[in-house]
């Protein structure tokens, strides 16, 4: 893509809404964009990619700030920090995998129980989830 794209244009190729873009420049993930004599924001076609590039990283788990920084590695040189924050939301993902395993376990045991009221099974021994309430 070359040249110039308005909101609309943008939006629609990379895949969000124009309020999207908004936001994205008051949380300065993007540059305030050139106006067209018409007052219309005009973009840089490559916005396209950064958008994309900001949509993939939350996907990965990444926060709207994490995804600031990440954006602003693209401006230094020989930086491994990418690396790095990959690394640690890594970890945080495979984390929250594990808790997530805990808890699909403790359900699956809560409908193998048979519990259908958490208050009442709270007060017997066979309720997996409410185990922790009892202690």
């Amino acid at each position: 893509m070359t040249g110039t794209l308005r909101s609309g244009e943008l939006a629609e190729a990379a895949g969000v809404n124009p309020q999207t873009l908004r936001y994205y420049e008051r949380r300065g993930l993007l540059a305030e964009p050139a106006r067209s004599p018409g007052g219309h924001r005009m973009y840089p076609a490559e916005t396209v990619t950064l958008l994309r590039v900001i949509k993939t990283a939350q996907r990965l788990g990444f926060t709207l700030d994490e995804v600031a920084d990440l954006v602003d590695l693209r401006t230094r040189r020989r930086d491994t920090s990418l690396q790095r924050r990959a690394a640690v939301k890594l970890g945080e993902i495979e984390a929250r995998i594990a808790d997530l395993h805990v808890i699909a376990g403790s359900l699956r045991a809560a409908l193998d129980a048979g519990c259908d009221d958490l208050t009442v099974c709270a007060t017997t021994d066979c309720c997996p989830i409410a185990d922790g309430a009892r202690r």
